[in-house]
């Protein structure tokens, strides 16, 4: 990519093209509330949903503008994964626990559907399927026994599609065939999450923008949070930061390990181009270890492309021109066509890739997604929600695992930059193996 092509490109997410900045709160904040929320992404707001309408007296505080995190940044596909498998699940945890924590998963995509149906919320969701793509055949033998075991197991809906009929799926010769989820969505970030902010407020939730938490005490009856406008007192607290956590909260800190992932979006492109380019309208991904995922905007104009291509959250040239190579070579044809939009958000991995829920020193908390946040973030955020009101079905299958962290790692990942490099390089060899075999 040429330097002159970044010329007009915006720094901002595209997903908030066409909205307005939300307006900093200018009320007062309250001395005391009943619940305190830390982050107002999708987690932080679902959880307020729950316990405004609960009774309790809810305030939402944020560092930046309200859902300035991944819940504006992400690329809007959602998935129920569970990464570890069943198998390694049981090995650790036993069979019926195993199940019940990949079932959390399927759970996770079904209540968010019933949400966004119950409140009324206008943000293009589809369930439109997954395509994930092979990068090497042997990855694409790998996901056919996948797939199988999962159809057995699991009752998984899914089907392979071989290197000759992937045109069918995505107009690319990259890749050497792919697996279907049939049950895997779309929709539009920041529609969802202006919708729940909505849906917060007229449910009698406070939320305030630019106001950062700057300390936690923990109190006789509840806690003493500092914030940028002054100290309240909470009787619980929710903290809802994921790729966001800092030594706010140390313990948490040690425990995620954040990771940037970039995205771009093209000019206006032909109708029929992505028609041709992505003829079933599913979100995709692939089995590279450096993922690359994509999919066509909602209105089907624009295709959005995003990929972990840096440990930091990067923008111009980095980021964006690594982006657009791979998009090109993926689909030759839009190198006819420049981009209008790049932007990063971080996430929150886990060490031992299990998303994790529960309380520490008297504080809630729900984090690490492991990359499939849009559906486990608002689920485990409403199940946080009802455990504050100490409602019995709050309780979830993550609750009570052990949350494990490394020797001397403060939640500063200095080891992924080369990680990244070295399997950004092994992806590229084998890829390169499998076509010169090919």
């Amino acid at each position: 990519m040429t330097s002159d092509m970044f010329h007009d490109i915006s720094q901002h997410s595209y997903w908030l093209d066409g909205f307005d900045p939300l307006p900093q709160a200018c009320a007062l904040l309250p001395d005391h509330v009943d619940v305190l929320i830390i982050g107002s992404g999708y987690t932080g707001l679902n959880a307020a949903i729950e316990t405004a309408r609960g009774g309790r007296s809810t305030l939402v505080v944020e560092a930046g503008a309200p859902g300035m995190g991944c819940s504006s940044r992400n690329g809007g596909q959602i998935s129920p994964s569970i990464k570890p498998s069943l198998e390694a699940l049981s090995r650790k945890y036993g069979a019926e626990r195993a199940r019940a924590i990949r079932g959390e998963g399927e759970r996770s995509l079904t209540w968010i559907e019933e949400r966004v149906k119950a409140e009324g919320i206008d943000c293009d969701f589809k369930r439109n399927g997954r395509y994930h793509a092979a990068h090497t055949p042997h990855h694409y033998e790998e996901l056919a026994r996948e797939q199988e075991h999962l159809r057995k197991t699991e009752g998984t809906e899914c089907h392979m599609v071989p290197q000759s009929e992937q045109h069918s799926e995505m107009a690319s010769d990259m890749y050497f065939g792919g697996a279907v989820y049939s049950s895997h969505a779309a929709v539009h970030p920041v529609k969802f999450h202006r919708g729940l902010l909505d849906v917060a407020l007229a449910a009698g939730v406070q939320v305030v923008g630019h106001c950062p938490a700057t300390g936690i005490e923990r109190v006789v009856g509840g806690f003493h949070v500092s914030t940028g406008q002054g100290m309240i007192k909470a009787r619980d607290v929710i903290v809802a930061t994921n790729g966001y956590t800092t030594n706010l909260t140390p313990w948490l800190q040690r425990r995620v390990i954040p990771i940037a992932s970039n995205i771009i979006t093209t000019q206006t492109l032909p109708e029929d181009l992505v028609d041709q380019l992505l003829p079933r309208d599913r979100v995709y991904s692939d089995s590279c270890k450096v993922v690359y995922y994509f999919r066509a905007s909602p209105d089907r104009r624009h295709i959005v492309f995003g990929g972990r291509v840096a440990a930091r959250e990067v923008g111009l040239p980095e980021g964006a021109g690594r982006l657009y190579d791979k998009m090109c070579q993926t689909f030759p044809a839009l190198r006819d066509y420049g981009l209008t939009h790049t932007w990063s958000g971080t996430v929150a991995f886990t060490f031992d890739e299990l998303v994790h829920t529960g309380i520490h020193d008297g504080a809630h908390y729900a984090m690490g997604y492991c990359g499939s946040g849009v559906a486990m973030s608002s689920y485990l955020g409403m199940r946080m929600g009802q455990k504050v009101l100490g409602l019995a079905e709050g309780q979830t299958a993550f609750d009570g695992l052990t949350h494990p962290t490394r020797p001397l790692y403060t939640g500063k990942p200095w080891f992924l930059p080369a990680a990244i490099a070295w399997y950004r390089w092994k992806d590229r060899q084998q890829h390169q193996r499998a076509l010169r075999r090919a």
